[in-house]
């Protein structure tokens, strides 16, 4: 931290002139606030010893007091996350003797997805869904991909032993073997489950988001998307920013109380199935965190689970 000595003047600055000599200490503040340090064992703030505050700054504006303020809390929680992901990255290289291996579930509306895409972009992990990796050995022409276009195609289900099939060949490639993977939605079952126990893959960690069902149905209900942009809102979370993009909105025709209760019955019905496979590995994440503290508690929960 440093001691600022902030020099009173005669007379007033004009309100033009104070404008932009607020909008210039921002701008100051901003580029220092880079050097800001955030050890994990306090969360103080103090502007570091090279700031310069022009004599004409905090002392004649709140306005200027409370935005600077609020600029540096920002910047320290963002930089506290990075903290969090730099030692959870150095744990796990330190310790882990193979990339990590990672299995995330949910129910739909848990934030499995928004978590999955913080996961790959800290971790580097290839992202894996049943969804896609289906249409890719489809698109790839593989011989379990052909069997799975056969079923698509005449609108029957894929039979769990073509999925697994096509799992298994997936997490055999390069970029699994090399980088890890984080395995979304997959097993569903114990059939599926005891698949890839007996193919001898196992996962390092099995990260379990648990939000009370009543909020699911709140968050579910409440989205809808903007036909013009495709941009996701919520009207309790997320509402849209004015009352013309509010007008445009349309619900998607599953997104409603009763069926999502449907598809949470069958998510209680397959994840019963499969927790006892996972039960030395299960990590239970609060899911009705922010998705910030979500992340950093993902973060550090894998960081202590990897084997040594």
């Amino acid at each position: 931290g440093c001691r600022l000595h902030l020099a009173p003047r005669a007379t007033p600055r004009p309100r033009k002139a104070m404008f932009a000599k607020h909008l210039l200490l921002l701008a100051l503040l901003a580029g220092h606030a880079s050097a800001i340090e955030v050890p994990p064992t306090t969360s103080t703030l103090a502007l570091p010893s090279t700031a310069i505050i022009p004599a004409w700054g905090a002392t004649t504006s709140p306005m200027v007091r409370a935005a600077t303020t609020r600029a540096l809390k920002a910047r320290a929680r963002y930089q506290r996350r990075e903290w969090v992901v730099r030692r959870s990255l150095a744990r796990m290289s330190a310790s882990a003797p193979r990339p990590p291996r990672i299995i995330i579930a949910g129910a739909p509306a848990s934030g499995k997805g928004t978590q999955c895409k913080l996961l790959v972009e800290a971790m580097g992990v290839v992202h894996l869904s049943t969804g896609d990796m289906l249409r890719a050995a489809v698109q790839e022409g593989t011989e379990i991909g052909k069997l799975a276009q056969g079923y698509m195609e005449s609108g029957q289900l894929v039979p769990d032993e073509v999925i697994i099939g096509i799992v298994k060949e997936r997490l055999q490639q390069a970029d699994c073997q090399t980088q890890g993977w984080l395995l979304d939605g997959f097993p569903r079952t114990r059939a599926q489950a005891d698949a890839l126990a007996d193919a001898g893959i196992e996962a390092d960690i099995f990260l379990l988001l648990q939000v009370p069902d009543e909020e699911l149905i709140t968050r579910v209900v409440g989205r809808r998307l903007d036909p013009e942009t495709g941009e996701i809102y919520h009207l309790k979370y997320a509402p849209p920013p004015s009352e013309e993009i509010a007008a445009r909105l349309t619900q998607r025709a599953d997104d409603t109380e009763e069926k999502a209760r449907v598809r949470l019955d069958a998510y209680y019905s397959n994840i019963a199935a499969i927790e006892d496979s996972y039960k030395d590995v299960l990590q239970e994440i609060d899911g009705t965190l922010a998705k910030g503290e979500v992340f950093d508690l993902i973060m550090s929960r894998i960081s202590s689970g990897l084997p040594a």
